[in-house]
């Protein structure tokens, strides 16, 4: 028996295409949460790829990979 989830507290993966504008409305778009969004992001990706007890390349080459996207975009602002 799946237990009903309200919308609110739904994950992304988990949202319908239908319920996706409902789903966008609810969420906390001021500076604070916006801020809130990115630490817990940031939090998340840390536990999974950074603060692990076996480590490997994934989260530091991601992380390189990242910058070296952003860094070619800054470089070549006309593409």
């Amino acid at each position: 028996l799946p237990v009903a989830v309200l919308l609110k507290d739904m994950k992304l993966m988990d949202v319908k295409l239908g319920q996706l504008g409902t789903w966008l409305a609810m969420r906390d778009f001021t500076p604070g949460g916006i801020l809130g969004a990115m630490k817990r992001g940031y939090s998340r990706y840390y536990n999974k790829y950074i603060n692990v007890r076996k480590g490997g390349l994934g989260g530091i080459s991601m992380v390189l990979a990242g910058y070296v996207v952003l860094s070619y975009m800054w470089s070549y602002s006309h593409v």
